[in-house]
């Protein structure tokens, strides 16, 4: 039977939780709303409506949300030619592809974005699918995504483990039954990966390549 290793991007494969972080800092400076970057960083993962909604609660002006996003995309964009991908992030998607994986990645980006990190990783031959936020009603935590690119590799959840760094990737994984994988190069404490579901933690994609023995993706 087939296998899916689904992936998560940001943070995970791509160094970009901390540019996240500052643009949408910026966004919100510009728009009049002073946000500690720590609190962004938490809300890092979460499609941009939930994360502007978590940062400035329910009686925001929701009408302005869009605007708040569309600050975001434009200053995160002037990245896209440089996004730096994480120590070992393409190797480790060729060797899974190679042992008979399926290869999926499961991220809230689209368009441009996606493009920039999929040539920052420059492992195309290596990914079977690509799950977007704007494939799905709902982005992570809820299962959406994850069930999604299970549904493009034909793969059922038990036959799945799904790699992420941020405790939406945990919860998202959990709740659409995979093996939850966690690593650290998103910035976020091992115990809150481990709290949130994953079953396994490991520093970043490098570390996880050289631990694949003993790790749910053997």
């Amino acid at each position: 039977m087939q296998r899916a290793a689904v992936f998560d991007v940001d943070g995970t494969l791509v160094d970009t939780n901390h540019l996240h972080v500052t643009t949408w800092w910026e966004a919100f400076r510009q728009a009049g709303h002073q946000v500690p970057m720590h609190a962004v960083h938490r809300a890092v993962g979460l499609a941009s409506g939930d994360l502007v909604a978590r940062l400035l609660g329910e009686d925001r002006d929701e009408d302005l949300d869009a605007e708040l996003s569309a600050a975001h995309k434009a200053l995160y964009g002037q990245y896209f030619d440089r996004l730096p991908a994480l120590p070992g992030a393409g190797e480790l998607l060729r060797r899974l592809a190679g042992d008979g994986w399926q290869v999926v990645l499961a991220t809230s980006a689209g368009g441009a974005e996606l493009g920039a990190l999929r040539r920052a990783i420059d492992a195309d031959d290596a990914i079977a699918a690509t799950a977007s936020a704007d494939d799905v009603d709902a982005g992570k935590p809820a299962p959406e995504p994850v069930e999604h690119a299970l549904e493009l590799a034909g793969v059922p959840a038990e036959r799945a483990v799904f790699v992420g760094d941020t405790v939406w990737d945990m919860r998202a994984g959990s709740r659409a039954g995979v093996r939850c994988v966690g690593v650290l190069c998103g910035g976020l404490p091992r115990a809150d990966l481990a709290e949130a579901g994953a079953e396994a933690v490991y520093a970043d994609p490098a570390d996880l390549l050289a631990s694949l023995r003993g790790s749910p993706l053997a």
